[in-house]
């Protein structure tokens, strides 16, 4: 018997296809996908939120000096001169950063193993780079998931089936997080 399901698929697509729905899931909170495609990427999303749930409070806070670029009120940068030179004025500014412990850090690379990065778009400058920001799935993670779930032992997910796909009669659900 085997231990997962093959999807039809060879290795390499099968493995993009999960890496990129479980993203998907994480990222949105919920996707509609087929029953064999939410059973397998059940198993992914379960342990990476229990993951995230363990180490959600393993980080230490420091304050760091930071140099940070002054600007004018066009948001550009103050320059000034000097050897003869212009360069950009800065000011230190303090800030408190999370330094992650070891088996956080750790954890954090191996949810990083199976999560694409994803890029936000905002919706009136489609198609462009500028303004473009990337999300960090794993922070939400830690930040946002692992609190939530910390009290469950488990069943993270939920399946709702929505019907027959129109072309191949394929079972359709909604998989989302609980």
């Amino acid at each position: 018997m085997a231990m997962y399901r093959k999807l039809g698929k060879a290795t390499k697509p099968r493995r993009a296809l999960l890496r990129n729905q479980v993203t998907a899931l994480l990222y949105n909170g919920k996707i509609v996908t087929t029953e064999a495609r939410a059973k397998e990427i059940k198993k992914i999303v379960e342990p990476m939120i229990t993951l995230a749930a363990k180490e959600k409070d393993n980080y230490e806070t420091l304050t760091v000096d930071c140099k940070v670029p002054e600007k004018d009120k066009d948001g550009k940068r103050v320059k000034e001169v000097v050897d003869g030179k212009k360069v950009t004025k800065f000011t230190t500014v303090k800030k408190e950063i999370k330094k992650d412990m070891p088996s956080r850090m750790h954890a954090r690379r191996q949810l990083l193993k199976t999560l694409y990065p994803v890029v936000e778009v905002p919706t009136e400058k489609a198609g462009r780079k500028k303004n473009t920001k990337e999300v960090d799935l794993v922070a939400k993670l830690f930040d946002e998931y692992g609190p939530k779930y910390a009290d469950r032992k488990g069943g993270y997910t939920r399946m709702i089936k929505i019907g027959q796909r129109k072309g191949d009669a394929a079972m359709m659900v909604v998989l989302e997080l609980v």
